[in-house]
């Protein structure tokens, strides 16, 4: 039996997004959360399509009438109905593996990171896709807590994550690291694991997802977020990460090819003032392009050149997710990439 996990520049057949309710916790943002999800269908379209779960027919209407006035064109989305709680699709969508050459699409449990927050219909989102035959690839449930955000992959065997998520006794507490590293091998193929120690973000209710603070940009690359400010409290953190970083190797022995993505200044709720996640990492790789969040910060544009030097041949598209992180993500947090293959052809009549 072969068994790979498909890393995330995989050719693609659309982006998943999961759009906010009116009854959600974006209720008071709903406006600019709204405007930032128009930018990235907008952006996205431009490269392959999208398939976006509405929670009601209204919705759909509404929707669909927007992004054709967008310039959208009708063959490049597809919105699809299911309950939801919140919008992370990265973390309650299905995760792509490729079995003896054959694409399977693996449902995870999600319990809204530990419990945090209600996730039964985000849960079941994924099942109710699969009823309405949207995937073409067959979705297999699993027993396992696992978000998407927690793990990257370089597609060759090695995955990248943290032990304050996976090995957290919020998400599986009668499983130690062995065993986890046994369920990543028989389920995603995982022949590595390599587990970062420390670094965190401010703010951040996911328990140190891997995806807001260091990714493979292809086998050999991994971008990853650095603290330049000694004052700042992540400062001592994510410099015992750098360090964990660089010694890392790769199967042959060689060491990673490092890339480190600048600070943003602090960014801050304007309600009651906590510290928001800010960061570069939680960029998304489509085909040709990679979108990478922007904060109205100087550093945008230095974090936009590291990822232009990382992926040759690829549009660098900034998008503005400062309306994103005053709910504690960012732009990759809000996708998950849907490989060749998962989906029913006749969603996206050519």
């Amino acid at each position: 039996m072969t068994l790979r996990l498909f890393p995330e520049w995989q050719p693609q057949d659309a982006i998943q997004l999961t759009w906010p309710t009116p009854t959600s916790d974006w209720a008071p943002l709903l406006e600019h959360i709204e405007a930032t999800l128009e930018a990235m269908v907008v952006a996205i379209t431009r490269y392959q399509p999208v398939l976006i779960v509405v929670h009601d027919e209204r919705q759909r209407e509404r929707l669909s009438t927007r992004f054709v006035a967008l310039g959208v064109t009708s063959r490049r989305f597809h919105l699809a109905l299911a309950d939801s709680d919140d919008s992370w699709a990265r973390d309650h969508g299905p995760i792509a593996v490729e079995r003896d050459g054959h694409l399977q699409l693996l449902d995870y449990v999600f319990t809204g990171w530990g419990g945090k927050f209600p996730a039964e219909r985000d849960d079941a989102l994924t099942r109710t896709l699969a009823d309405q035959q949207v995937f073409a690839a067959p979705v297999v449930s699993q027993a396992l807590i696992l978000e998407g955000g927690a793990i990257d992959t370089d597609g060759e065997g090695t995955l990248l994550t943290t032990s304050a998520c996976l090995l957290n006794p919020n998400r599986n507490p009668d499983l130690d690291r062995d065993a986890i590293e046994t369920c990543l091998n028989e389920q995603l193929g995982v022949s590595r694991v390599l587990w970062l120690h420390n670094g965190h973000l401010e703010g951040d209710d996911t328990d140190s997802h891997i995806d807001t603070l260091a990714r493979f940009c292809d086998p050999a690359t991994i971008a990853y977020v650095r603290c330049d400010d000694p004052e700042d409290p992540h400062h001592d953190a994510l410099t015992a990460m750098e360090t964990e970083l660089k010694a890392l190797r790769r199967e042959d022995g060689s060491p990673y090819r490092l890339l480190a993505l600048p600070w943003p200044k602090a960014c801050f709720d304007p309600e009651d003032g906590h510290r928001l996640p800010a960061t570069y990492a939680n960029f998304l790789i489509i085909n040709g392009a990679v979108l990478v969040p922007t904060y109205g910060d100087a550093a945008d544009f230095r974090a936009l050149k590291v990822l232009d030097d990382a992926f040759p041949g690829r549009d660098v598209v900034p998008i503005d997710c400062r309306a994103v992180i005053r709910q504690h993500g960012s732009l990759h947090c809000l996708t998950m990439q849907l490989p060749r293959g998962s989906l029913n052809p006749a969603l996206f009549p050519q």
